[in-house]
């Protein structure tokens, strides 16, 4: 196991996820940047969501730290799900599944009322079927406000995501911590926990969610 656990790492994944073991994580659980110019009313933005240029070499560190047998939650942004897609085939990691978290509130409006969020579960190898499977629809009973990041998401859909995919005491990681509530929802349920975040505000809100003892320099 990597010793970089139970800690949120400052910086850009593609720097530090290089310095990580081979197959030193168990589960990776991450809401990367959709890649649709997102910006609330409030104007907040979100680092590197005006470009894909990350997200091959991204996925294909992520499928590198993996153990064999694992799984990968992400979510995702619909417009860019063909990008998505290329990516996560092109690192090596399997398709085997596709999460849908429908909200009783619409987010934003187009064509439709958006009211729902997505994410692909990925495996590397041939993970074991679980003999009592999740449901693929997680519904999203909490709205968080959005007020410690633009995108957060409620724990009470991410915590069935680490019972399902993990055990205690293994590693779970996420390249893109945002404020770090995967990383609060893997501590909850007695994970050890790895995250990273490039954007300065979000670590420190990440960071003072899961305790000041787990901030470390940029590597």
């Amino acid at each position: 196991m990597t010793s970089h656990h139970n800690t949120i790492l400052h910086g850009n994944c593609l720097d530090i996820l290089p310095t990580l073991p081979d197959r030193s994580v168990r589960f990776i659980l991450t809401d990367p940047p959709y890649i649709t110019r997102y910006r609330p009313r409030d104007g907040r933005t979100i680092r590197n969501d005006d470009n894909f240029t990350w997200l091959a070499p991204a996925y294909a560190e992520m499928y590198r730290v993996l153990e064999p047998g694992s799984f990968a939650v992400s979510f995702y942004g619909w417009p860019q799900a063909h990008r998505f897609i290329e990516a996560f085939r092109k690192a090596g990691f399997r398709v085997v599944g596709h999460l849908v978290f429908p909200k009783h509130y619409a987010s934003g409006r187009g064509r439709l009322r958006y009211q729902h969020e997505c994410a692909y579960l990925l495996a590397k190898g041939n993970p074991p079927e679980s003999a009592a499977p999740i449901s693929d629809v997680i519904p999203w009973t909490t709205y968080t406000g959005n007020k410690l990041h633009p995108t957060q998401k409620p724990l009470a859909i991410l915590t069935p995501l680490i019972d399902a995919f993990s055990a205690p005491g293994e590693l779970v990681l996420d390249p893109f911590a945002g404020s770090g509530s995967s990383l609060l929802a893997a501590k909850s349920r007695g994970r050890h926990y790895l995250g990273i975040e490039l954007d300065d505000r979000y670590h420190a809100i990440a960071a003072r969610r899961l305790g000041a003892s787990c901030v470390r320099s940029s590597l």
